[in-house]
């Protein structure tokens, strides 16, 4: 047995066994990556074969295919990529003379980050979300740390949101004038910091109110009540109320009315009978004079009551009222203090009445005037007569 062990055969067999095994675990190292290096697109790269300095001959590929970009080897075994496009982009693998896997490296390309473009939205006095778009494009994973402090105070964590590119701090401190964000990009090529100041007043935009409902009244052609919820994002409204405008136009008019409110509701004394209204309504801070106007609310139809009605497919809908989007256009301002409509045709038919009187009266002035200056005339007529008549009978 141990002649056996030591003849050819065996040895022969050992070899091959040694071969095969060798062989194989190159055949799976080469698909596990080693490293992974980073590099600038357009500019050169140098990927090593392995951490030591190598001196013999290697050989190699990407993606296990002999086809490789632009490239030379230096003498050390080391691959130079030069002027790299996205196409060169991959897993390298490099291997001796007698095809045995010595080194994995995935290469991926891209830029270093530059300075961000940041812009804030501070729906309420207790949150504060800031968000970013990259200048330039990485074309490479990147990590951001945002932190965030008003003047004086300490840095505090903004908590990122990296798939969606923003991050929220909540309770500010709202009474100070000025505030600093401060986010950091790295990839792996670079990191860039991008510094932001802001007022936090200047920027206090509620969100539109919500839940917009706009009613009839019954026996009013000409009024409409229009009621509304406070933004659900302004959870505190006793310690910050809000202010609210409400405009409102017949459906097809370029002119837009509006009137205010305290409250969430207010009452349109001068819809236009028988028509189809558009109505929104936007909130503000009512204390915070610094503070912007929301978006307008979505739009609704409303047509005020009416004794009798023609059949509308739009009135289908519970209430006359209904969803309708449209963009924003150039609105007047009318008056708070609105007549009603009662007061209104009174006082119309008075003015009516005194018209009539005054243009009754200048004609018959005129009438006058005209009768009194014929009257002079025939009157003067006849005396000039009576002299001619005199005149021939008089002897010569």
């Amino acid at each position: 047995m141990p002649g056996f062990l030591s003849g050819p055969v065996c040895l022969t067999v050992v070899c091959f066994l040694s071969w095969s095994l060798r062989s194989s675990c190159a055949q799976i190292l080469a698909d596990e990556v080693s490293d992974v290096q980073y590099g600038r697109l357009g500019s050169n790269v140098t990927l090593a074969c392995g951490k030591s300095k190598i001196r013999i001959p290697v050989v190699w590929r990407l993606n296990q295919s002999s086809a490789l970009p632009w490239h030379k080897v230096t003498s050390d075994g080391a691959l130079l990529l030069l002027n790299v496009s996205h196409s060169a982009q991959g897993n390298y693998s490099c291997y001796d003379s007698d095809g045995f896997l010595l080194h994995v490296v995935k290469l991926m390309l891209g830029h270093p980050p530059g300075l961000l473009s940041i812009s804030c939205q501070v729906p309420n006095h207790t949150h504060v979300r800031c968000s970013w778009v990259e200048s330039v494009k990485t074309f490479l994973p990147s990590m951001y740390n945002a932190s965030f402090r008003g003047n004086g105070q300490e840095w505090t964590p903004c908590i990122v949101d990296v798939i969606h590119r923003h991050c929220d701090v909540h309770q500010p401190a709202f009474w100070l004038t000025i505030h600093t964000l401060r986010i950091t990009q790295t990839n792996g090529l670079n990191s860039e910091t991008t510094f932001a100041q802001f007022s936090l007043h200047k920027l206090l935009k509620p969100d539109p109110p919500e839940s917009l409902s706009v009613q009839e009244i019954a026996g009013y052609p000409k009024r409409l009540n229009v009621s509304w919820n406070f933004p659900s994002s302004w959870p505190i409204h006793d310690a910050f109320p809000l202010k609210f405008q409400i405009r409102y136009k017949p459906q097809g008019s370029v002119y837009w009315s509006e009137i205010s409110s305290e409250v969430s509701s207010a009452t349109i004394y001068d819809a236009l009978a028988g028509h189809l209204h558009q109505v929104q309504v936007r909130a503000r801070d009512e204390v915070n004079i610094d503070s912007q106007w929301s978006e307008w609310s979505a739009l609704l139809l409303a047509r005020p009551w009416s004794a009798y009605t023609t059949p509308d497919p739009e009135e289908d809908l519970p209430n006359n009222v209904f969803p309708f989007s449209s963009k924003p256009e150039t609105f007047t301002t009318k008056p708070h203090n609105v007549v009603p409509e009662d007061e209104g045709n009174l006082g119309l038919v008075i003015l009516l009445v005194l018209f009539s009187v005054v243009i009754l009266t200048t004609v018959l002035s005129l009438i006058f005037v005209v009768w009194v200056r014929q009257k002079q005339r025939d009157h003067v007529t006849k005396q000039e007569l009576a002299s001619m008549v005199k005149m021939k009978s008089m002897p010569i």
